[in-house]
């Protein structure tokens, strides 16, 4: 019990910090991709891309030096059961409704503990549904099926992980592995420091370096020689413990475990390493932001914000428990592991969310105009993003 405690205490301190520094940075991945898309400013994407970056190298370490092993992590991001399709989908669905819901489960989390009743609405709905597609049958009445029909076992095929240097027939501790690793970490670094905003603003390159080095000591603290006493001394039951396990930061599923645990507070094997990791988020932004008198209440402006951030979070919930995480657990987590599903996740987020931001701006663009009706405006958006080929353009760009 007593490794559990510094365990679960240890998460939500990092937690705490990450929550706090993404707040006084204002660290966004919905943002800095707004940012990027709306302004050219790649201050916040370079902030995210850092992140990846040092991730990456950071598990890379961690494995290299057998501190850890994450081929059985938590979420399971190398399995070899690849499902593309829920890859994709789930991460479209997540950015598209990060986008309308005002920021990710992060940003989500920070913006709660600023003061932002439109994020904790938001947060509720997300937890709502993760919970019902990780606890009822709505998962696998839905989207089971299809799920189930489009995944590739890759153990058929000799592949014993999805993870990229497995997929290319190397031993997790080859010369390959550390190739692999140091060329990806490098090409995100390069990303990052090509933004000028990201090189001449300081809390571009902290906020980056803070939530990459706590995704790292994540890692570190469930499966290193304190996370592996925890598990070897833990009680195993019928069903394994969702705190028990080598896992890093990821927000949307254990949203779904906080309700969980709400609904029977008694049971506290229920409070998980994700469960303290938001109540750290949520604390450390508020302190943050009643420290530099920025903490604010904040409402929706009228009924169709209202509506947008209802929907938004719905797919929010439904995404990012389909994508296996969020742009966090996902796109940072996951990816560190090299995942090529992480990969795939990654990619469908930013692509969601930069349809999304491009209808809306079209949208605006062209309120007062009868023939910019939604499948005018969507083949122009496509045609602007270079998915559909210009002729079939039904306005002019925006």
């Amino acid at each position: 019990m007593e490794i559990t405690h510094t365990i679960l205490l240890s998460a939500f301190l990092v937690a705490f910090v990450m929550g706090a520094v993404a707040n006084k940075t204002n660290f966004c991945t919905m943002g800095g991709i707004s940012d990027w898309i709306n302004m050219n400013n790649g201050g916040r994407l370079g902030a995210w891309f850092f992140a990846i970056a040092i991730a990456i190298m950071g598990l890379t370490l961690l494995e290299g030096f057998a501190v850890i092993n994450a081929n059985e992590a938590i979420p399971a991001y190398r399995t070899a059961q690849f499902s593309w399709l829920r890859y994709v989908v789930g991460g479209l669905l997540f950015g598209i409704g990060m986008t309308l819901g005002s920021g990710c489960g992060n940003k989500t989390l920070v913006n709660v503990g600023g003061g932002s009743l439109k994020s904790l609405m938001v947060l509720v709905i997300v937890a709502i549904m993760a919970y019902l597609m990780t606890k009822t049958s709505f998962y696998e009445t839905l989207f089971y099926p299809a799920v189930s029909a489009t995944t590739v076992d890759l153990s058929t095929l000799d592949i014993p992980h999805q993870s990229i240097h497995h997929l290319l027939g190397s031993d997790n501790d080859s010369l390959l592995r550390w190739i692999i690793s140091i060329t990806l970490a490098g090409v995100f670094l390069v990303m990052a420091l090509r933004f000028k905003h990201f090189r001449t603003h300081w809390k571009n390159p902290i906020g980056g370096a803070t939530v990459g080095l706590a995704v790292v000591a994540g890692w570190w603290l469930s499966g290193g020689a304190l996370g592996q006493e925890w598990m070897d001394t833990a009680e195993w039951m019928d069903i394994r413990p969702a705190a028990v396990g080598v896992q890093s930061y990821t927000f949307i599923n254990p949203m779904g475990d906080a309700v969980a645990w709400l609904t029977s507070p008694t049971q506290l094997q229920l409070v998980t390493f994700g469960v303290v990791a938001l109540g750290g988020i949520i604390s450390g932004s508020f302190i943050a932001s009643v420290l530099s008198k920025k903490f604010q209440i904040i409402w929706f402006k009228d009924k169709t914000d209202f509506i947008k951030h209802v929907i938004g979070a719905i797919l929010m919930g439904i995404g990012g428990i389909l994508a296996m995480g969020c742009t966090i657990g996902q796109a940072i987590t996951g990816v560190s592991s090299l995942s090529l599903g992480s990969f795939m996740v990654l990619g469908s987020i930013v692509f969601g969310a930069t349809l999304t931001m491009k209808i809306q701006y079209y949208q605006m663009f062209y309120e007062d105009e009868d023939d910019s009706g939604f499948s005018a405006i969507l083949l122009s958006v496509l045609a602007d993003m270079h998915c559909l080929p210009d002729r079939l353009r039904k306005l002019e760009q925006a």
